[in-house]
């Protein structure tokens, strides 16, 4: 099963890391937040991967193209440019690094990864949060349920979108930050491929249309996950993400 991921934004709350970087690329504890949030994945067997990119996405390519060098012993013959690498590299993953434009909305971006999806059920999250959230009875609702998306509820701050959850269905999705039960979008969802049904544009936005469409047409259900998950949206939660990192207290480090 692959793993789409969302890279490709601005960051623009983040603007003291993205103004040279993309916001996928900001370290804790020296790995990029895409790392970590890949190694999770991993963790769990899903290891093929396809990251839409977008903003500064040529320092994401370039991350994975020189991974070994960066985080591995190399010996180079500055006469023969030979390279030699030390290390044995411990993720065996694919990566499929695939433009998905500039301007591309959110939705817009799995619309331009649609050739890497094809016809499997597939999974997909944002390139700036982290949680330990389980995937597989994440994937076990999706696959009882019988739905177009399941995404995974979480209750952090309010200042983001909320869900009104019916079961384990979401009967309203709100991008608006008045929430009723308290729970939020989280990113960390499975979809079938026929979401891409609900994006005939790059410029769909998949949390203010697609996914409040599928509320209201009873195909939205949603994973309770009351423990920890954290996004990178600002420089404190950065700070704090590193914090849990060098304190040896990452819930999200199950590798």
């Amino acid at each position: 099963m692959r793993v789409v991921i969302l890279a490709g934004g601005l960051g623009t709350r983040l603007v003291e890391e993205t103004e040279v970087k993309p916001k996928p690329m900001v370290e804790i504890g020296e790995r990029p937040i895409i790392w970590h949030i890949m190694k999770y994945y991993a963790s769990f067997g899903f290891k093929e991967f396809v990251i839409a990119l977008g903003y500064k996405g040529d320092i994401i390519k370039r991350f994975f193209l020189d991974y070994s060098s960066f985080w591995g012993s190399v010996s180079i013959n500055m006469h023969t440019r030979e390279v030699t690498l030390h290390d044995q590299i411990d993720e065996d993953w694919l990566v499929h690094l695939v433009d998905s434009g500039l301007e591309s909305s959110t939705g817009g971006r799995i619309r331009r990864v649609r050739d890497y999806i094809g016809s499997n059920t597939f999974m997909m999250t944002y390139g700036d949060g982290v949680s330990n959230v389980d995937l597989n009875a994440l994937l076990e609702l999706h696959n009882r349920c019988d739905r177009i998306t399941t995404l995974t509820a979480v209750r952090p701050p309010a200042r983001f979108g909320g869900l009104i959850l019916d079961g384990d269905l979401v009967s309203c999705f709100t991008e608006k930050p008045q929430i009723r039960e308290g729970w939020i979008n989280g990113g960390f969802m499975v979809m079938e491929p026929r979401i891409l049904d609900y994006i005939p544009s790059d410029s769909i936005n998949l949390e203010a249309q697609v996914l409040e469409q599928l509320a209201a047409e009873n195909q939205l259900a949603a994973y309770r996950h009351p423990d920890f998950w954290q996004c990178m949206d600002t420089l404190r939660d950065k700070r704090q993400l590193e914090g849990l990192w060098q304190e040896g207290k990452a819930p999200w480090k199950v590798w």
